[in-house]
């Protein structure tokens, strides 16, 4: 039997792991391993057949205050420049494009609930298709520029840069395309304090993930396997 492939995913909050592609990656043969951010040493990520950077609260630019971001930027920048398959979501989108050179800093409005992406033309040529009209679920208030040698796939109504790839091995998502129904309870908990300082409208938010999840959650399959598929 062919020896599994292995993927090591960094996680910086214990309710935003891999959700729906979690699935995806064991139907599909791989394995993985977890390192918790600020915790873990990074070094098993070096040369992983592929590097996961999941989402979280702080800012890329927050490294005085969480130091080991700038660890996380190292691995980033080596993976990248190496062309070693590397997906990053949310925090770990902005990382990534960091670790490319963008800038990336608050931008004044939070985005957090449930809408679908506008794909840019090379968006709709690639594994983002599946994601056409299919509310996602946004939960950030940080953007970026896009990166130098970056394609631009998605956009929001409420942010330009929600989805960029750097050839075949690299993809950074804004919008947490992973989220799944089930779990979603532990993001309304979790991120309790916030949504209570934004006025946000809890029970409009969990009624909206039972309503869209499910369409999510099979776009989000179609993508993975399709980007998987197309690795060097």
């Amino acid at each position: 039997m062919p020896t599994p492939r292995h993927a090591v995913v960094v996680q910086h909050l214990a309710f935003e792991d891999l959700g729906s592609f979690a699935p995806v990656l064991r139907g599909l043969g791989w394995t993985w391993s977890c390192l918790q951010a600020g915790v873990d040493d990074l070094a098993p990520a070096r040369e992983a057949e592929l590097l996961v950077v999941l989402g979280g609260p702080i800012g890329v630019y927050e490294t005085d205050t969480y130091p080991f971001l700038n660890d996380e930027l190292a691995l980033l920048r080596e993976r990248l420049a190496a062309q070693r398959p590397t997906l990053g979501i949310c925090l770990g989108a902005q990382l990534m494009a960091a670790a490319l050179g963008a800038r990336v800093h608050p931008g004044g409005t939070k985005e957090i609930g449930w809408s679908a992406l506008q794909l840019t033309p090379q968006g709709e040529a690639s594994c983002l298709r599946h994601l056409a009209g299919v509310p996602v679920l946004h939960w950030h208030g940080d953007t970026f520029t896009l990166p130098d040698g970056s394609t631009h796939l998605a956009s929001s109504a409420v942010y330009p840069h929600q989805a960029f790839a750097v050839g075949t091995h690299a993809l950074g998502l804004q919008c947490h395309v992973e989220a799944q129904g089930a779990d979603f309870e532990r993001w309304l908990i979790g991120h309790a304090c916030e949504l209570a300082s934004t006025g946000l409208d809890v029970p409009a938010l969990r009624a909206a993930a039972h309503h869209h999840a499910p369409a999510l959650e099979a776009a989000a399959a179609c993508v993975l396997r399709d980007w998987l598929g197309a690795l060097p």
